[in-house]
């Protein structure tokens, strides 16, 4: 059997019962569709997660207090015999391959200003603060570097606690008032934008020893520390440690870089990618199945024809290939009518809902088009071989 006259017979099958062709196609399109919508999402997720944590660089260590237990969960400060000092942060400031070292305290107070008041997150923290977390001064500066155990009162607002007290006042050289205690502004940010949900425009920051007064806190929640490009990560973790297992007689602290970071949301977000694409994909086992149905009639109503080409000569293989290249048609069309709805509903659903992250990868693309000729493949191989063992003689009697 020539090519021409292979696409003729299949083409000729596909479109001679079109009604029956569109619903064996709509099964299969309605499960990439399913498969590319839900995994575009989920990709979509994975791509924000790592563009957010990106923006602070990727020489990022934090140091935490407490060892992290036999059962994968750190116990914070109450595991720790020892918690996190500001002294700590400056013995790290030693390391020649820090960059920058950063003590932070975190809490929510009530702050003061402009004859205005209200709640919002106070950082303690310290003069390299900008350095480590890429944070760009609009005005004024940020705290400056002076004696970490007594610093002077001093705050930097946030873009949206600075708009919202003083709306477009200079705030600079003002007072305001923060758990009580008053503090002279000496800086604002520029907007910095929201990361998983936090606000970090909705802050103040303060020197981290007023912030450990305010929050009554022995210790700090945790020390940041970026290092230099090319130094190997792998000799700054060792250093942290020699200095802190000496001042602590002990490793009572939880190192984490910013790569183990990403590699757990990354291996969250896989999961979860893998489990709405294994849901969209029992749509595709329904379109499979489907296919199988369609071709098993098709066989049945067809069962002259095939004793006719069986009569004119037709090899077994040949027929085999006439109804395997049916269904892998169908699937093929029906597959990438399900690639142009699921990425055009991605697309529709970012538009509508632009904080709702999509990316659909090419490589995927592809993927799933094969996918989709693989079930058609699949569901078509047992009607396409009852139709080629068919006894001819018997074929043509039954009409």
């Amino acid at each position: 059997m020539f090519i021409k006259d292979f696409i003729r017979l299949t083409g000729t099958s596909v479109l001679a019962h079109k009604l029956r062709s569109f619903l064996t196609m709509l099964g299969i399109s309605v499960g990439i569709t399913a498969v590319v919508l839900l995994t575009s999402i989920g990709e979509g997720l994975y791509q924000f997660v790592l563009s957010e944590f990106s923006q602070f660089g990727t020489n990022l260590i934090a140091v935490t207090p407490g060892k992290v237990s036999t059962h994968g969960m750190s116990m914070g400060a109450f595991g720790s015999v020892r918690p996190l000092t500001i002294e700590d942060a400056e013995a790290l400031k030693k390391l020649s391959s820090a960059k920058s070292v950063v003590p932070v305290v975190q809490g929510n107070a009530e702050v003061e200003g402009n004859d205005r008041t209200r709640r919002t997150t106070v950082f303690g923290v310290g003069s390299d603060f900008p350095i480590t977390f890429n944070i760009k001064i609009h005005g004024g500066r940020f705290l400056p570097d002076e004696d970490p155990t007594a610093p002077r009162a001093f705050v930097v607002l946030g873009a949206k606690v600075k708009k919202e007290l003083f709306g477009n006042l200079n705030p600079l050289g003002k007072r305001m008032r923060i758990g009580g205690d008053r503090y002279r502004i000496i800086g604002f940010l520029e907007s910095k934008g929201q990361i998983l949900g936090f606000d970090l425009d909705d802050t103040v920051y303060i020197p981290t020893a007023r912030g450990l007064d305010l929050y009554n806190r022995e210790g700090l929640m945790e020390i940041d520390i970026t290092y230099k490009e090319g130094a190997n990560t792998e000799k700054v973790i060792a250093g942290i440690k020699r200095i802190l297992e000496a001042r602590h007689g002990k490793e009572d602290f939880t190192i984490t870089t910013q790569e183990q970071m990403l590699d757990v949301l990354g291996s969250i977000l896989n999961v979860l990618t893998f489990a709405v694409g294994a849901i969209g994909s029992i749509s595709l086992l329904v379109g499979g199945i489907g296919i199988i149905t369609i071709m098993t009639i098709s066989v049945n109503e067809r069962t002259t024809e095939i004793g006719l080409l069986r009569a004119l000569g037709a090899k077994q293989s040949q027929i085999l290939s006439l109804f395997l290249g049916e269904a892998i048609v169908l699937a093929a069309i029906g597959g990438a009518s399900g690639l142009l709805l699921g990425i055009g509903i991605a697309q529709l659903l970012h538009a509508a809902l632009p904080a709702l992250p999509v990316h659909t990868p090419w490589t995927f693309v592809f993927m799933a088009e094969g996918l989709a000729i693989l079930i058609g493949l699949l569901a078509g191989v047992l009607p396409a071989r009852r139709a080629a063992k068919l006894d001819p003689v018997e074929a043509l009697r039954s009409e």
